[in-house]
């Protein structure tokens, strides 16, 4: 299941990545690794006049301690590592470092999406993993986030690296064989490092639930709770099945409400449960709750990536006795054979003697992720509850959360360009955001369009002021940059010899049309996003508003 979720994330990688954050993207690459370089060398800089006054100072005994500090090893980590950080002092480990050509990095790019493709395809043929396929896994992924920028913010990358980091410590270190061990049994999963899973899973869903109870959204508490009532109609990216949730009565919305509650507050607590009947009840209720919104909503990986700790929490025994084969391929990763099956059910299966760096290295893993946490739980036991954040500069560990606002109206930006100031004006279509009123969702997750989902937030979020990315888009729809307009549906101006000289960004109001026929969508104009007032924009007046920030 976990590699299904990287082959969708690393395929919205392999077709986006380019136009987002490439040589000619929306927000370049190369510019967070130029800055994270400045600030690497300025603090090299000071850190070797800091030395150079430390030797006036240096009292006996802490030569050893200079020494190591100030070697060869030592200041290489530093350089490299743990100096290159981004704007929040975290550092960026990213295989784009060792590119020679910032300036090239879509061959880079390209690369990293197709390896891990090739990489998590071989881990679903296989049905299984080792140490070093994962590690390599969380490094291309962790490589993304860390140039991604607000295309790569979203909550569940976070997610993925942290569940990521989790199974390193749950598979062999070099071994693929999905039962390891040997000829007379097979070695037990290491049940402390099966216990941080759960906590991972039971935190995920207890920060989702608790951001929605401390929100100042009404619409989440006692004496209201209509919040589903605008959320399938509000949500991000609706699929075909979204108007038929949102038409539903608003008993039924209600019921919803008070039942994602209990999901997201109560039931995480089955899943620490050393009661194994609890345990696999909570578990199939966060699948069984993961599944629900799949179909009511596009929501990229993340219900696909929840679904993964709560397999675990599901023992072999139960899997074999309550899924058919094929089932078990799927969320197993496994292929159960008979003999298997067979030794599980009779109970002549034998468990071998986990070595003792095996235990060593999952004790320290549980403690390590143990000590991480504690500011996990009291973020989640504060009034001011932050959502998606991590408080270690690794970021392996991270507190979620989703929805704590659901809006009463969608709000749409609809990007338009003309040849004459006058018009006609030409509306850009996207892959899956609402545009055009006669065109119905599509359900495309586990697969992601992140520039949809971002236009989504910068309708939700105000002035443009806010979403400065937006800028560079609309100069490079201007020039018609082919990786950026790639990202669309379709480009207007396909097969038009002129090039659009103006362009600007209206915001309209949208609604699902009750007659349940064409138009799929009304629509009502709301008024001018960008430029304020009724003006219009040219590639210049881009590029000095761009320049001047």
């Amino acid at each position: 299941m976990l590699a299904i979720v990287y082959i969708a994330a690393f395929s919205v990688a392999k077709f986006q990545n380019k136009g987002l954050i490439g040589d000619r993207g929306i927000a370049p690459a190369r510019f967070v690794l130029d800055d994270s370089q400045k600030r690497q060398e300025l603090r090299s800089a000071r850190r070797k006049e800091w030395a150079e006054e430390r030797k006036k100072y240096s009292q006996k005994g802490s030569w050893l301690m200079n020494k190591l500090s100030d070697s060869r090893i030592a200041t290489l980590f530093r350089d490299k590592f743990w100096f290159r950080t981004d704007r929040a002092d975290r550092p960026l480990p990213c295989l784009l470092w060792l590119a020679k050509d910032r300036r090239n990095l879509n061959p880079w790019l390209d690369g990293l999406a197709n390896t891990g493709l090739l990489l998590s395809t071989i881990m679903l043929a296989a049905g299984s993993a080792n140490a070093l396929l994962i590690f390599a896994l969380w490094l291309i992924q962790r490589s993304f986030m860390s140039v991604g920028g607000v295309f790569y913010g979203y909550g569940w990358e976070p997610q993925l690296a942290e569940l990521t980091f989790h199974s390193l410590f749950l598979v062999p270190l070099l071994s693929m064989d999905p039962f390891f061990g040997s000829g007379s049994g097979v070695f037990a999963v290491p049940t402390l490092v099966l216990w941080a899973t759960r906590f991972y899973l039971a935190k995920i869903m207890l920060g989702a639930g608790l951001i929605k109870m401390k929100s100042s959204d009404r619409k989440w508490k006692p004496g209201d709770m209509s919040a589903m009532y605008y959320f399938y109609e509000t949500q991000p990216v609706p699929n075909p099945f979204s108007r038929y949730f949102h038409f539903m009565p608003k008993a039924w919305h209600k019921f919803e409400v008070w039942t994602n509650h209990v999901v997201e507050l109560v039931a995480p607590f089955l899943l620490l449960s050393p009661l194994r009947k609890w345990r696999i009840t909570g578990a199939l209720i966060q699948i069984i709750f993961q599944l629900v919104l799949i179909t009511s909503g596009n929501l990229s990986f993340l219900n696909w990536l929840t679904i993964v700790p709560a397999i675990l929490c599901l023992d072999d025994v139960f899997l074999t006795n309550n899924l058919p084969s094929f089932a078990q391929k799927v969320l197993i990763g496994t292929p159960m054979t008979s003999s298997f099956v067979a030794s599980l059910k009779s109970g002549s299966l034998q468990l071998l003697h986990t070595p003792m760096p095996r235990k060593v290295i999952s004790f320290a893993f549980f403690v390590l992720m143990a000590k991480l946490n504690i500011k996990v739980v009291q973020n989640l036991l504060v009034k001011r509850q932050l959502m998606n954040a991590s408080f270690d500069k690794l970021r392996l560990a991270g507190t979620y959360g989703a929805f704590g606002v659901v809006a009463e109206e969608r709000e749409e930006l609809i990007i338009e360009s003309a040849i004459d100031s006058n018009g006609p004006w030409k509306e850009y279509n996207f892959n899956v955001k609402p545009g055009d009123v006669n065109r119905s969702p599509r359900w495309i997750s586990p697969y992601h369009h992140r520039l949809d989902w971002q236009l989504w937030i910068a309708a939700q979020t105000g002035r443009i002021e806010r979403n400065p990315w937006i800028l560079s888009l609309l100069l490079k729809l201007l020039q018609k940059e082919k990786d950026v307009v790639g990202l669309l549906e379709s480009d207007p101006w396909s097969g038009n010899d002129a090039s659009p000289m103006y362009i600007r960004v209206e915001k309209y109001k949208y609604s699902y049309n009750d007659k349940g026929s064409s138009p799929y969508w009304n629509r009502e104009r709301i008024g001018r996003y960008f430029p304020y007032g009724q003006g219009v924009l040219t590639e210049a007046m881009l590029k000095d508003i761009i320049r001047g920030r």
